[in-house]
């Protein structure tokens, strides 16, 4: 099988990385296996009390493959198996959030669809001046599965971006919090690990005790709760047949994903 996930260690630091720069780390199944298993083997490894993600090439991850998967054709209008199919990528996503260890996204270039969601899902997020952020599933008649971001950014700002599909720059992520830094692209790497260094001065111990109580605070507030019935009200959808879906799925399959891509997205330039 094709290494889609990378792992190492440097020092106290566990370091995952996206290795499908091709295609820009969408996330396909395999690759959504490997990082499962890569970020269980990183909140287990006793040398690290850190953990850091981060991406290969010019993207942190442009979103799930929406084009890598022939067989959904067989079931894309059964609302159950969408829904299985869906809660196993919001346990990837959440998985950040449910680790032990924090968890340090470190983004260069696109974070769209799950890729924003999992980069909002970690505990800090490092941006290079090149990123941007957004969820543009919605204008293709579908919605994320894990809906983090009115937690994140507030209501009035995350329903705009989840109702328009609008993607947002590195600067003004960084104003709405959904960052907690921007740097240089060619210095992401670097600071990212100078952070994660400083972080792991910390006792494993106090970590642990802080994100678990910052954690419980927010489940008590109902987040994971939320983040249950989005997936609930969202999987029914991927099964329905809408006009803009059936056009773009019509686009797809006569001239390619690009096109169809292209075509959604003349629209909202008018």
């Amino acid at each position: 099988m094709e290494t889609l996930v990378n792992y190492e260690v440097d020092e106290k630091v566990s370091i995952v990385t996206l290795n499908r720069p091709a295609k820009l780390n969408a996330i396909s199944r395999d690759l959504r296996e490997q990082l499962v298993a890569a970020l269980t083997k990183a909140d287990g490894d006793p040398a690290t009390s850190v953990v850091v993600l981060r991406a290969e090439g010019r993207s942190f991850c442009v979103g799930y493959d929406i084009g890598g998967d022939p067989t959904k054709e067989s079931w894309k209008h059964d609302a159950l198996k969408w829904h299985e199919h869906l809660r196993a990528s919001m346990a990837m996503e959440m998985l950040p959030y449910d680790m032990r260890k924090p968890v340090i996204a470190s983004v260069q270039g696109h974070a769209l669809g799950g890729g924003c969601e999992l980069a909002m899902l970690c505990d800090i997020t490092i941006a290079a001046d090149d990123a941007t952020f957004g969820e543009p599933e919605v204008r293709f008649s579908d919605v994320g599965p894990g809906i983090v971001m009115p937690w994140i950014i507030g209501f009035k700002k995350a329903r705009e971006l989840l109702y328009l599909g609008d993607s947002i720059d590195a600067q003004e992520a960084l104003r709405l919090g959904m960052v907690n830094k921007v740097v240089p692209v060619a210095e992401l790497r670097a600071t990212t690990m100078k952070f994660a260094r400083r972080l792991a001065l910390i006792s494993p111990e106090a970590l642990y005790a802080a994100k678990l109580s910052i954690n419980r605070g927010a489940d008590a507030a109902g987040f994971r709760n939320a983040m249950n019935v989005g997936l609930d009200i969202v999987a029914p959808l991927y099964a329905a047949k809408t006009e803009v879906g059936m056009k773009f799925d019509e686009i797809k399959k006569k001239d390619g994903l690009g096109a169809a891509l292209k075509w959604r997205a003349a629209q909202f330039r008018e």
